[in-house]
């Protein structure tokens, strides 16, 4: 573990593997250190994108053992957060206190699905878990999935705790998204979690994103970030363009199925399987990912690319897959 900085602000939620319904340990390590080498932040393990309700505490605890010692000797070292949610204080409370013993930075905590609590009870929720917690605390919210919009004097409200460290903004309402940035305190850093918005919410003052669509070129999304602070909109504007039109894709289907296919086919996991009630990407958006992926500039470095319909856990599709590939050419 390791001080909090804020050079990008770009944090992948990422993605768990698997093999025969199984932790895929190898294709794990393997993320953990293609990523760790890219220009991200950090990494945010058992979140949405990692299929975090389906995953069991000894799974959580592998997963974050492996990246740990994964990011130990990165020369990168991004923070590593782990995502939790719940609906019953107690027992989050009770996962934070088990979590102080996990090798990570923070935690990502998921409004209460739901049971739909009124703000003072979110507010007093997030109290709970953040007194409970000796590492920041950052509130995700996302009524579109749990059912409860945590209005803005309410996190505001939760800003003031010396824990609460940030937040993850998907309320898909711009006019409130809008209004935080304008008037969060000084030092409390408000992300995005609309990958399809890291343009326009960059603009707008945010300090970046939590993006999936981030897995397949990082350095890409960090360029739009980088060329966003340092003024040079337009550029930005153009950088943005081919990242807009990918992101559409990698959410044309319950995420995180596209992204799975992708780092599959990049040679990135063995396998692109998922956990009911998740499924694999149609037989329709598999054929425009493997467009979009052949014509992808990050792909044009020699990488063996398969096209094989039943993929095996056991034999990864491209071994050259060290270090950061994801450099533009």
């Amino acid at each position: 573990m390791h001080t909090l900085t804020f050079p990008t602000g770009l944090w992948l939620p990422l993605i768990t593997p698997f093999c025969d319904q199984h932790l895929d340990e190898p294709s794990l390590r393997q993320l953990v250190r293609h990523f760790a080498a890219a220009p991200i932040d950090g990494l945010i393990l058992a979140a949405t994108t990692g299929e975090a309700l389906t995953l069991d505490e000894d799974e959580v605890r592998r997963m974050v053992d492996l990246a740990a010692e994964e990011i130990t000797v990165s020369a990168r070292r991004p923070a590593l957060f782990l995502g939790l949610c719940g609906s019953d204080t107690r027992k989050l409370v009770r996962a934070v206190r088990h979590a102080e013993a996990l090798p990570v930075d923070g935690y990502l905590v998921t409004c209460p699905y739901y049971s739909r609590p009124s703000q003072d009870g979110l507010l007093r929720h997030f109290e709970a878990i953040a007194d409970a917690a000796s590492r920041p605390v950052w509130i995700y919210n996302i009524p579109y999935r749990t059912g409860v919009n945590m209005g803005n004097d309410t996190l505001l409200r939760l800003a003031r705790h010396p824990r609460i460290g940030g937040l993850k903004d998907c309320c898909a309402d711009p006019m409130q998204s809008f209004d935080l940035l304008c008037r969060r305190p000084a030092g409390f850093p408000v992300f995005t979690g609309e990958d399809a918005a890291f343009f326009t919410a960059l603009c707008q003052g945010a300090d970046g994103g939590i993006l999936a669509s981030a897995h397949v070129d990082p350095s890409r999304f960090a360029d739009v970030a980088g060329l966003v602070r340092a003024g040079r909109i337009e550029e930005a504007r153009r950088a943005w363009i081919p990242l807009a039109a990918v992101t559409a894709l990698l959410f044309a289907e319950p995420n995180p199925a596209p992204v799975k296919h992708w780092l599959w086919r990049q040679g990135l996991i063995a396998s692109p399987e998922l956990r009911l009630p998740m499924t694999a990407v149609s037989p329709s958006l598999a054929g425009r990912l493997d467009t979009a992926i052949a014509g992808w500039p990050a792909q044009k470095k020699g990488r063996r690319m398969s096209h094989s319909a039943n993929p095996s856990c056991h034999v990864f599709h491209n071994a050259n897959v060290e270090g950061n590939d994801d450099a533009q050419p």
